[in-house]
């Protein structure tokens, strides 16, 4: 280490201005070098988070994913000739009856699902082999919400009924229910939703059809009908399962 001063008190010959000068560029620029290191640590601290965020996103849902499917494949290997309700949360988190003339009524609702969930190869494993007596279909609320084009809705629906028609000889599809201005969706929000579920759901009956499957219409939701502006409240929940059961009537019919 270099001394500034000499025994005698006076300034050392060795250690001019210009040496003093270049020090402090060079402590300048280590500074700047280390704030550099520090602003690139954090920007790559930042991006290592919201990935890792994204990440654990995708890790719980396909965790819910697994559990349910197995939780759908005990269940349907304890009874025969199921109806089977597949859907969304809004389904998932129904609580229809336990069963229906006869036949044990199953909710396999999926949180987050749309119809290019592969809910078709989904629900096939869960039934290992055994058939459903019918299997009500209610997607289309988080196609809309993820803005999914009517070309991809229509494809992916169609496909989800050609699978699905494999293990049943009643498939049946019912509409999306509409949203209320509450919670997070606002009068502009609800507005935007509601013309892609009424373009959707004016798809549906066609889908149906082709599809051999019945349509069952919604009645007119009264207000409010949801929570949160989406899921459905009690009084929502009555409506839609009166649908669902008037459309799954034709099954108790003796033939």
């Amino acid at each position: 280490m270099l001394r500034a001063f000499s025994q005698r008190g006076g300034a050392d010959p060795r250690f001019s201005r210009s040496d003093a000068n270049s020090g402090r560029r060079r402590l300048d620029l280590g500074v700047d070098m280390t704030r550099t290191r520090i602003g690139l640590a954090v920007l790559l601290i930042g991006a290592l988070t919201a990935g890792f965020s994204f990440l654990r996103k995708e890790a719980v849902a396909d965790s819910h994913r697994q559990a349910r499917q197995l939780m759908l494949y005990y269940t349907l290997s304890r009874v025969d000739n199921p109806i089977i309700l597949v859907g969304d949360s809004i389904t998932e988190a129904s609580t229809p009856p336990r069963e229906l003339c006869g036949h044990p009524v199953v909710n396999a609702g999926l949180n987050g699902a749309t119809t290019a969930s592969d809910l078709g190869t989904w629900l096939v494993e869960a039934l290992n082999g055994r058939r459903a007596a019918a299997i009500v279909v209610s997607l289309g609320t988080n196609d809309v919400l993820t803005a999914r084009s009517a070309q991809a809705f229509e494809a992916s629906y169609a496909a989800l009924l050609a699978q699905l028609a494999e293990v049943t000889d009643h498939l049946a599809v019912l509409a999306i229910p509409e949203i209320d201005v509450q919670g997070w969706v606002t009068a502009e929000r609800k507005a935007k939703a509601m013309a892609g579920i009424d373009g959707f759901n004016a798809m549906l009956p066609g889908l149906a059809a082709k599809g051999g499957a019945t349509f069952i219409a919604l009645p007119p939701m009264p207000k409010p009908h949801t929570i949160d502006g989406v899921h459905l409240n009690g009084i929502g929940y009555s409506a839609w399962d009166q649908a669902i059961l008037q459309g799954v009537s034709a099954i108790c019919r003796p033939h």
